[in-house]
């Protein structure tokens, strides 16, 4: 792993106070829950070390990390990545993890859960986001998303997302249980079991090289190269220094464009999960 990265593209100090005391000044909710992420972060961190397992901030962890050398100031989560056989390694290290205090959310301990990816979760708590399927989950508290990229084509990725993503999004408006679990693992066994492998055939044709998040998972745009990622470096986010691609603006331009420019407000309510983080920020409708 590569040292540490020089940042040019930071705010100034003035800008960061500006946009701290906007979003999430020092006692907000907002911010109490970053520095819990932050605190789960580590411990992901802690158990990648001990067991030799690469991995890097992505989105708009990475994101933050780059402009502002921490979380972005109305970010309500966090996104890390690994290559997909590590993420299985993490996956089974994480499943039988004896904790009190967190648990790994995935479609193996939540019948209600369906997304591809998985939650780093605190066990108590819920947060309160506009997604209905939230009200289903066995645990929604604050928690980090963990991504597992695979090398594959757009084409691939995109079908994958749109068909799995768009079939289990009508299990959330079955009001029984007794229908919609049996229905959301037949999704998971005809897209997962069936569709995706036939996709990752597909998914051969790649001469650029290309890795996607997993098939199902969606983001389809979000393009991964080895060659602008590996060997990984590392970057300042909260004060604590963290794996990162070698080239960070490569992977960021690819995804948001002109990502130094910071979003207008409309923008960045629009980003915001958390029902309560909203009301903080812009007052009760």
């Amino acid at each position: 792993m590569k040292g540490l990265m020089m940042n040019p593209n930071k705010l100034t100090e003035a800008e960061a106070q500006q946009l701290r005391q906007r979003y999430n000044p020092e006692g907000s909710l907002l911010r109490s829950d970053q520095m819990e992420l932050l605190a789960m972060l580590n411990v992901i961190a802690d158990i990648c070390r001990q067991h030799d397992i690469p991995w890097w901030l992505s989105s708009g962890t990475l994101l933050g990390a780059a402009r502002h050398e921490g979380f972005i100031p109305w970010d309500d989560d966090v996104d890390i990545v690994l290559l997909r056989r590590d993420y299985k390694r993490l996956k089974r290290i994480l499943l039988n993890l004896e904790s009190e205090e967190f648990v790994f959310h995935t479609m193996d301990s939540d019948v209600e859960y369906v997304n591809t990816f998985g939650k780093f979760r605190k066990r108590q708590g819920r947060v309160r986001v506009t997604s209905r399927r939230y009200d289903y989950y066995r645990w929604a508290g604050v928690g980090l998303d963990i991504f597992a990229i695979e090398k594959t084509n757009y084409t691939a990725a995109r079908i994958a997302s749109v068909v799995y993503n768009n079939l289990q999004h009508t299990t959330s408006y079955i009001r029984f249980g007794w229908l919609r679990r049996p229905l959301i693992r037949l999704i998971e066994v005809l897209c997962l079991g069936i569709l995706n492998p036939l996709l990752r055939l597909v998914g051969l044709i790649n001469p650029r090289g290309e890795y996607h998040y997993t098939l199902g998972t969606g983001w389809a745009k979000h393009t991964f190269f080895m060659r602008d990622t590996m060997p990984l470096a590392r970057a300042r986010f909260e004060g604590v220094e963290f794996p990162v691609p070698k080239d960070m603006d490569a992977y960021l331009t690819r995804v948001y464009g002109a990502w130094r420019k910071l979003p207008d407000d409309e923008s960045i309510r629009r980003s915001i999960h958390c029902k309560a983080y909203i009301e903080e920020i812009y007052g009760k409708e």
